[in-house]
C-alpha cells in the first residue's frame, strides 16, 4: 500500500507546506465555495502565499476557470496542487 506521506513530503520540500498547513486550508473549504469565484480567488491567493509561490493572473484565472466549471474529485485536486508546484515558463 502506498503511503501519501510522499506526496507531502514532496510538496514540503517543494513548496516549505507542511502537511497540517495543507489540510488545515482544506478543513476549511466547503464545496460551495468552489462554485464562487470570489472564494476561489481568495483561497489562490492563500495557498499561493502560504506556499511562497506567486501565481500569475494567467494561471489563476485558469485554475478559477476550472474549479467554478468542473466538479473536482480528490486525484483532480491532486493535479491542481501539482499545477501550483509546477516552475513558471
Amino acid at each position: 500500500m502506498v503511503s501519501n506521506n510522499g506526496f507531502f513530503d514532496n510538496l514540503n520540500k517543494k513548496t516549505n507546506v507542511t502537511e497540517q498547513q495543507l489540510k488545515s486550508v482544506a478543513n476549511s473549504i466547503n464545496p460551495g465555495d468552489l462554485k464562487d469565484e470570489k472564494k476561489v480567488r481568495a483561497l489562490i491567493s492563500q495557498i499561493s502565499t502560504l506556499a511562497g509561490v506567486p501565481v500569475s493572473k494567467q494561471k489563476e484565472d485558469q485554475i478559477v476557470n476550472y474549479l467554478v466549471n468542473n466538479k473536482l474529485n480528490p486525484q483532480q485536486m491532486q493535479a491542481m496542487i501539482q499545477m501550483f508546484m509546477k516552475p513558471k515558463k
